[in-house]
């Protein structure tokens, strides 16, 4: 796996942090922000899907 930058880990630890939660994140707002970054993952990948099956169209067509 990876090595995620100390730079963003810091930036995504002080996005999702909570002093009032036991385990030290804001649940929801985690939730909110990976369920957000899922959402510009399926639309990129929907892009890229529509401009295979038009290069597809163009060599095959």
């Amino acid at each position: 796996m990876k090595e995620i930058p100390e730079s963003v880990y810091q930036e995504i630890e002080q996005a999702i942090g909570s002093d009032q939660s036991v385990v030290g994140i804001d649940a929801k707002k985690t939730h909110i922000i990976i369920i957000h970054m899922l959402k510009q993952i399926q639309e990129k990948l929907e892009s890229l899907e529509q401009r295979v099956n038009q290069l597809e169209n163009r060599f095959n067509g």
